[in-house]
Parts: C-alpha cells; structure tokens; sequence
C-alpha cells in the first residue's frame, strides 16, 4: 500500500508526461524548422538583461524567507545547500564550458570573462547557475512553507529525529542512471544524425542528479514536499523554455556544441538539444534532496557523521 507522499509522488511524473508527450509528438511534425534572418547585434546586453528572469523573483523570495524569523533551521539548511550546490554550476562552466556549449553573440553580454578550461566565459553564466540553483531552492521553501503548506511534514524536528541514518543505498536510481547514460549512447551511435560519439552533456546530467539521490532518496522521500517540488518543476521549466528557445538560441546568447549531446534536437526550437530540457528537472530533482537531506540533518541537530552513518 503506497503512502500519501508516494501517491503525491508518482502524480508529479504523471503531470510531466501528460505535458511532455503531446508537446514532443506536436513539436516532431515540425519537418523543416524555418531560418530566421538576424542583423548585427540584434541584442544589446540581452544575456546580461535577462538574468532578471531569475534576479527578479529571487530578489522577492529572499525578501519573504530572510523577513521570517520561525524559518530558523531552514535559513541554516538554506545556505549551506546553496554552498553545496553552487559548484556543480561552476565546475560545469569552469571544467565543462566550452566543451557542452558555445557563445557566439558576444555584444549580448557585459563583455567580463572568468577563467574557463579551453578559453574564459562570460561572467553571466556564473550568476545563472548561482541564481538558479537559489531561485529554484527558494521556490521550492515558498511553496513548502506558505503556498502549499498543508502537505508538508507538520513537525519537522520531531520526524528528523527518528532517521537511523541518513545514507541508504537506493539501487533503483543507480539503474535508472546507467540505463539513462546506456540508452543515450545507443541512440547517439546508432540513431543520431550523424552518429558516433559519446553524450558527455547528458552523462554529466545524469551523474549530478541521481548520485546524490543514489543514497538520499530513501531518508529524503517522506519529507519532500511532492506538491511543491510540482509547483517549483513547472515554473522552472517554463521560464527556462522562454528563456532558451525564444532568446538565448535564435540570438546566440549561448548555444550547445553538438559533439557533446545525445543527438536529439527541437528544430521548431532553433535546434534546442533535449539536454537543454532535461537540465531543470535534473536540478530541481537534485537542488531538493539536497535540501531535505540537509534540513533533515540540521533538524536532528546530531554530528554529520551520526546523521549519515548512524
């Protein structure tokens, strides 16, 4: 018999595929994508005006969340999973950056480089997977705590007292990750156009988000909030599908070097790689297991190694 938050669960995966697939059937009837004609610098500082599309509702959540003072062990859980996660942006960019992706349009950004392997990248992709990663936490913690706060755990400090330990080896994802790695390869050497390679973008994805769940999920699942991880996943993806598929690729603010996806491609999206989608689900996935596993520890205010080991 299946708990309410299992049930609430596997309604969130239901949501994404009655979206999901009727979307992919209707975008593959778009046989020859239509070409369109850019001029010179067709936007002035776009990338860099358009990370206000995370800095705007950040800037409101951080104000809602700092400005309550019973949100005190969630502010510590808060901060330390943004120390966490805010690497796994940076490495991206930093060792990965020029090897997944490519920025063509260089008047769209401040014209400011940090230093990169292969070649520096603009300063704004350093505060996109920043304020990513704190715009989807915090979204997330709205949602949990004020919009959708009756499904949430009512005594927190109460449950996380009771975890044995945190670290629980979790097999199923483990084998969703290497068959997810596994059939991409298979398509990319076998389907894509033109075949052969390896899909690094993807296997990056797939490392980051089911490694951690790997040995998380299992003390995290009854303390996420299914309702507002839902909540969180929708927005984020459809402020990401604006952002990428209208903007960053028809004018170059950023693109994705074919070498390194699987080889599925939206062509009614000026050719957005299915990675680009897939990247928002890996990080809200990610960005909230991380979190409960830290406001879980913080909550049973026990040594880390208590918490993980027992």
């Amino acid at each position: 018999m299946l708990t309410e938050n299992q049930r609430a669960f596997g309604v969130v995966f239901i949501m994404i595929l009655v979206v999901t697939i009727p979307a992919a059937l209707t975008l593959n009837t778009v046989e020859h994508a239509g070409v369109r004609e850019i001029p010179p610098n067709p936007t002035p500082l776009g990338y860099a005006w358009s990370l206000l599309l995370f800095l705007t509702p950040l800037g409101a959540l951080t104000y809602w969340f700092l400005s309550h003072p019973q949100y005190s062990f969630q502010k510590q859980a808060f901060w330390r999973t943004i120390a966490l996660l805010s690497p796994l942006g940076i490495g991206l960019d930093v060792f990965f950056g020029n090897d997944f992706l490519t920025f063509e349009n260089h008047q769209a950004t401040l014209g400011i480089g940090f230093p990169a392997v292969g070649g520096p990248l603009p300063v704004e992709e350093l505060i996109f997977y920043v304020a990513g990663f704190m715009v989807t936490l915090l979204s997330y913690i709205w949602a949990d705590e004020y919009w959708l706060r009756a499904y949430n755990v009512p005594d927190y400090e109460a449950a996380a007292r009771n975890i044995p330990r945190a670290l629980r080896f979790h097999g199923k994802s483990v084998s969703i990750g290497l068959a997810l790695v596994a059939a991409a390869v298979v398509y990319k050497n076998v389907l894509a156009d033109p075949p052969g390679g390896f899909p690094a973008y993807f296997a990056y994805l797939c490392a980051a988000s089911f490694i951690p769940s790997m040995g998380l999920f299992r003390t995290t699942e009854p303390f996420i909030n299914w309702r507002a991880f839902g909540f969180t996943l929708t927005w984020i993806v459809l402020v990401s599908l604006l952002w990428e598929a209208t903007l960053a690729l028809p004018y170059g603010w950023w693109g994705y070097q074919e070498r390194a996806m699987m080889g599925i491609f939206v062509g009614a999206w000026s050719g957005l790689p299915l990675e680009a989608v897939l990247v928002w689900l890996a990080v809200t996935f990610t960005t909230v297991i991380i979190f409960e596993s830290v406001k879980i520890w913080v909550a049973s205010r026990r040594p880390l190694a208590s918490f993980l080991m027992g």
